[in-house]
């Protein structure tokens, strides 16, 4: 019977023996000696794969993003890395766990965020994390606003993110050289401890615009060292938004007539030359928008309406956007 200290009970004339569940070096040492292997064994590398899930990760990465082949490249090739790590352990070749500490680079929209959430299914997979959920920070999150107010809100983040990810978005705002009163340093300063000291147990991603993580580390070269990826997430071309546009309506049970889809180019185009672009996520605000256009536009007709309207989205849906009047941060 499981008590509400998470340790389990077993009842012996009238009393109980609690039984602590195994530490997690404890597990990992069981593991290993279950799995050693001598000289003369092989291991079927695509068996270890499946067990581990890796392909499936992969595989839904590929559908759920569309182009980024430099992001999804370098997400294999650490993949393949720890796989031949984990049977190599199995070999007994001793071999130092991997810094997995991340930097994530890009504009927003760019699939940031869903990379490291199928980093974390991976490395729970392959052994490398208990759980592998994700917890998103900003600097709001972990830095305070007064003296002692810092260390406990950011040492509760990383608490929450222990045997996951922690995703710091926005990381260099952090850094605010010149300001006295200002306590992202100390906030670095446990990230930095916390890295190397659960580095068995978390996994941090740093992510933010490229020119302005690159400053960052300049000014923080700690944090510099200890993270060993570094991933540039390329701009969606013009003709990915228009595949990802179609599969978020897709989603929803939503199609473009052809004048729509033709809108949807010439909307995509110029909303993509604009100031405060963010990819996908500007895209899918651009939807959101379309849909009650489309909504008003079939409550204002006042007649009957059949399923063809109900999930058809268009031209005038799309080209009531003031982007194609010229208009700044709309969608």
């Amino acid at each position: 019977m499981a008590g509400a200290d998470g340790r389990t009970s077993f009842g012996t004339s009238g009393r109980t023996a609690a039984v602590s569940r195994e530490t997690a070096a404890e597990a990992e040492a069981r593991r290993r000696d279950e799995e050693a292997l001598s000289a003369d064994d092989t291991v079927d590398l695509g068996e270890v794969r499946r067990e581990a899930g890796v392909d499936d990760v992969l595989d839904a990465l590929e559908r759920e993003l569309v182009g980024l082949t430099p992001v999804k490249e370098r997400l294999r090739e650490l993949a393949a890395l720890l796989v031949v790590d984990r049977v190599r352990e199995r070999f007994g070749i001793t071999t130092d766990r991997p810094t997995l500490h991340m930097c994530f680079t890009g504009n927003p929209g760019t699939g940031k965020t869903t990379v490291a959430q199928r980093i974390g299914e991976l490395l729970e997979g392959l052994g490398y994390l208990r759980r592998g959920h994700v917890v998103t920070a900003t600097r709001d999150d972990l830095v305070g606003e007064y003296v002692g107010h810092t260390a406990p809100k950011t040492k509760e983040i990383v608490g929450k993110a222990r045997g996951g990810v922690l995703f710091v978005d926005e990381a260099y705002y952090l850094h605010r050289p010149g300001n006295e009163r200002d306590y992202g340093g100390e906030a670095i300063e446990i990230l930095l401890q916390a890295m190397e000291d659960h580095r068995d147990d978390l996994v941090v991603v740093l992510a933010g615009y490229a020119d302005r993580m690159a400053t960052f580390f300049e000014a923080n070269p700690g944090m510099q060292s200890r993270i060993a990826h570094h991933v540039d997430f390329p701009d969606f071309s013009a003709a990915e938004l228009v595949t990802i546009a179609e599969g978020m309506v897709a989603e929803q049970g939503l199609r473009f007539s052809s004048e729509a889809h033709e809108a949807l180019h010439e909307y995509l185009a110029l909303r993509r030359e604009q100031a405060w672009f963010a990819g996908a996520r500007s895209v899918r605000n651009a939807l959101d928008r379309a849909r009650m256009r489309q909504a008003r536009r079939l409550g204002d007709g006042g007649g009957k309406v059949g399923l063809e309207d109900l999930t058809t989205l268009e031209a005038p849906d799309l080209r009531a956007s003031r982007v194609f009047a010229g208009g700044h941060r709309s969608e």
